[in-house]
């Protein structure tokens, strides 16, 4: 699935230094193609450990995980909404995107000064809002006025949208976000049509310092209050750390991250934060030739599952076969686990569950 989420964030606050730590070369999973598919966009591994332990029971040539696109958007500045700075071009950037990662500085630096001269997480999150609720009140505007005329034709579809873009507007008038509105599953629909900036969902990433890699320090503690209020997450992330781990070769890398106490790079609970953020989770499929991790949304059914594999699969499917990670852990092959009953022959109607190992069958 070709979902992608968009970094945002004031200038200067260490956007870009996680981004290129996001994308850099074997920087969170081995044999696997980080890239960078334009000068702005990059293709990022989701950590997954449930792999490596299918690969001690599965030998195999190699190993995919599954993957996001990151978009890096360059820093916007007050007056972003009237075009300051380029500001209308990175906002229909940001308009593009499934979903945000705020990056927000909790960091003191004298070698790069903050746009406003001091460090306050909370005041720079309310900033990027207030911009970001500005360019969303100028889309607003043009579309209630349209909703609003059909509507007088006893439109009812035009009515509901009407009355969810006052709704909208309202918020957006408060410096508010329209995702703080509570939406029904048809709503959330009609407002994803409107290409709402405000309406995706934020994961925030604390920019720290390497005195603070845990991000417990005061800043990134107003920053988890401020997120939490609108419940939303925080991410620790030392942008400088990542981008020197990122560098580093698998066995220096581990070194380096025990002596800073961490068991993994920061960048690798952030691109799973990402991943549940947008709604998703993986299934695995296991051979000779690849163990790989497939990208579903939550809640989707065993054919669309296999739809993404091919869409063959999808338009023949005749059945599932499916059994658990725990299951392979306790039976250790396959036919071990189906002449234990375990594997499961799953139809239609089955959702496909995190961490289901899968095989489709189909006729074409």
């Amino acid at each position: 699935m070709a979902l992608e989420v968009g970094i945002v964030g004031l200038p200067n606050i260490g956007k870009s230094t996680i981004f290129n730590a996001l994308t850099a070369a074997g920087a969170l999973a081995a044999n696997y193609p980080f890239k960078t598919v334009k000068p702005n966009v990059g293709v990022v591994a989701v950590p997954d450990e449930r792999l490596k332990i299918i690969n001690q029971f599965q030998e195999t040539e190699k190993i995919v995980p599954a993957f996001l696109r990151i978009v890096d958007i360059a820093g916007i500045a007050r007056g972003a909404s009237t075009g300051e700075g380029l500001g209308n071009k990175f906002l229909s950037h940001i308009r593009e995107v499934d979903a945000i990662l705020h990056v927000v500085r909790c960091f003191a630096s004298t070698d790069v000064i903050h746009v406003d001269g001091t460090v306050d997480p909370v005041r720079d999150i309310d900033t990027l809002d207030i911009e970001l609720a500005l360019a969303d009140l100028e889309t607003v505007g043009p579309s209630l006025d349209k909703a609003e005329r059909i509507a007088h034709s006893g439109d009812k579809e035009a009515l509901a949208r009407a009355e969810l873009l006052k709704r909208a507007k309202e918020v957006l008038n408060q410096a508010k976000p329209v995702r703080s509105l509570e939406l029904n599953p048809e709503e959330r629909k009609i407002v994803k049509s409107f290409g709402l900036i405000t309406a995706k969902k934020v994961l925030y990433v604390a920019n720290v310092d390497e005195s603070d890699v845990h991000g417990q320090g005061p800043l990134v503690s107003s920053m988890r209050q401020r997120a939490a209020a609108e419940g939303s997450v925080v991410v620790p992330v030392c942008g400088k750390l990542e981008a020197e781990l990122a560098e580093l070769d698998p066995s220096d890398r581990a070194e380096m991250l025990a002596a800073m106490d961490l068991k993994e790079p920061a960048l690798a609970a952030l691109a799973r934060e990402a991943y549940r953020l947008l709604g998703l989770h993986s299934f695995f499929t296991t051979g000779p030739d690849e163990i790989r991790a497939w990208t579903i949304p939550i809640g989707a059914t065993a054919p669309q599952a296999a739809g993404v594999i091919h869409t063959d699969f999808e338009r023949g499917f005749i059945r599932a076969e499916v059994y658990t990670l725990q299951d392979l852990q306790q039976y250790k092959t396959e036919p071990a686990i189906k002449a234990a009953g375990k594997m499961r022959a799953e139809g239609k109607s089955y959702v496909v569950r995190d961490g289901d190992i899968v095989h489709f069958l189909f006729n074409v």
